[in-house]
């Protein structure tokens, strides 16, 4: 998955997402320790896939809130 494709998605969106990779994620874990299925490659873009839009989720939290501390200032008095 690109991530220019997860920036157009709401936070939402994300969340929802995260957890169905996840799931998916936990799934093939059990079958490859079950010894039913050898995916490697599939469980490591799985990983990757939740890093990115973990990332994504990050940037948009931290941006807000970097936004609303700079929109409002806080007020010192001097004496």
């Amino acid at each position: 998955m690109k991530a220019d494709k997860i920036r157009n998605q709401t936070d939402a969106e994300l969340q929802h997402q995260e957890r169905d990779l996840a799931d998916q994620l936990f799934k093939l874990k059990f079958q490859l320790n079950m010894g039913q299925t050898e995916s490697l490659k599939k469980i490591r873009g799985l990983r990757r896939d939740i890093a990115r839009v973990k990332t994504i989720l990050g940037e948009r939290g931290r941006s807000t809130a970097t936004s609303t501390a700079t929109a409002t200032p806080a007020v010192t008095e001097k004496r």
